[in-house]
């Protein structure tokens, strides 16, 4: 038997070396209007401050504001994996009186990113390029109403070609279990109604094991996730538990009873983040290129025929 050993089986070991040396990037956008606690979301996600120095705008301030870009870098590392987790904000998104085109500025931020990575792809240094491209927007969706507003329905479908939108139902602790349920199921409808094409978790393969099949099924059915965020511990029944306390108990961020917190975070961490990463550079980033080749070449016929 040694002697039909080629060593070719070792191989997955070797990717897996080289990939932990290098390390893993990941690039998540949150888009939303304020208060929603998008912020406060990512920091639970992540277990990370990655606001501490935000300025927070008074209610004048924000009405007045226009949509900014910002970029939150962190390097995590978990059990001698190292992430470097790039968080993009849109402080602004949704805030002013008109916000006719408010998704305009997130469309281009998106785009210029797809841009600088074909022109590093097409140039001479290709070994270290840096890819900033997003690979996932969380889209805020506020509990305080009866489904999608028209600047929600405007904003998926103005970036749904650009980018994995995964909706979120925000602050799931305003509404009571029925109310999250009729208002998932009232999205999802709005979302089919519109075109808007969402995230689309793969189909698991036949050889996968049952519960990671089950699994897949209730992240699938839990779109939009409905979730709290909370960056404070509370004592519930002598355990200490990240949570909000409330004159009539706690609601925590951790328990599936209460919110799809922990489903959000297997679907981003655990289950599907290298899927997100694919479904961006073989599709989104894929179809850019196509058009700016497509487009360098409708200018070379041009110039040709001149």
């Amino acid at each position: 038997d040694d002697k039909e050993y080629v060593g070719f089986a070792t191989l997955p070991n070797q990717v897996h070396r080289k990939s932990v040396k290098k390390g893993f990037d990941f690039t998540l956008m949150v888009a939303g209007e304020s208060g929603l606690g998008k912020s406060t979301l990512v920091n639970s996600l992540f277990l990370t401050d990655m606001y501490r120095d935000r300025k927070l705008l008074s209610a004048e301030e924000r009405i007045t504001q226009t949509v900014e870009i910002t970029k939150h870098v962190v390097d995590i590392e978990e059990k001698g994996i190292k992430l470097r987790l790039t968080i993009v904000d849109t402080p602004g998104f949704g805030d002013a009186v008109n916000n006719t085109e408010c998704w305009k500025p997130v469309a281009d931020y998106i785009d210029q990113q797809f841009e600088q990575y074909f022109r590093d792809e097409s140039g001479l240094n290709r070994k270290n390029i840096q890819d900033n491209r997003v690979h996932c927007c969380l889209y805020f969706i506020s509990p305080f109403g009866h489904g999608l507003r028209p600047l929600d329905v405007e904003f998926m479908r103005a970036l749904h070609q650009r980018v994995n939108i995964v909706p979120i139902l925000a602050k799931a602790d305003t509404l009571t279990p029925s109310e999250v349920e009729r208002k998932k199921s009232k999205i999802r409808e709005e979302i089919e109604h519109y075109g808007i094409r969402i995230y689309q978790f793969p189909e698991c393969d036949s050889d996968e094991d049952e519960d990671f099949k089950l699994q897949d099924q209730a992240l699938k059915e839990s779109i939009p996730f409905a979730v709290i965020g909370s960056n404070t511990v509370v004592e519930a029944k002598g355990r200490r538990v990240r949570g909000r306390l409330y004159p009539w108990g706690i609601v925590e961020v951790e328990n599936p009873a209460h919110c799809d917190f922990v489903k959000l975070r297997t679907m981003l961490v655990k289950t599907h983040m290298q899927d997100l990463k694919d479904v961006t550079r073989e599709t989104h980033y894929e179809n850019y290129r196509a058009q700016c080749i497509q487009s360098m070449t409708r200018m070379v016929v041009k110039e040709r025929n001149r």
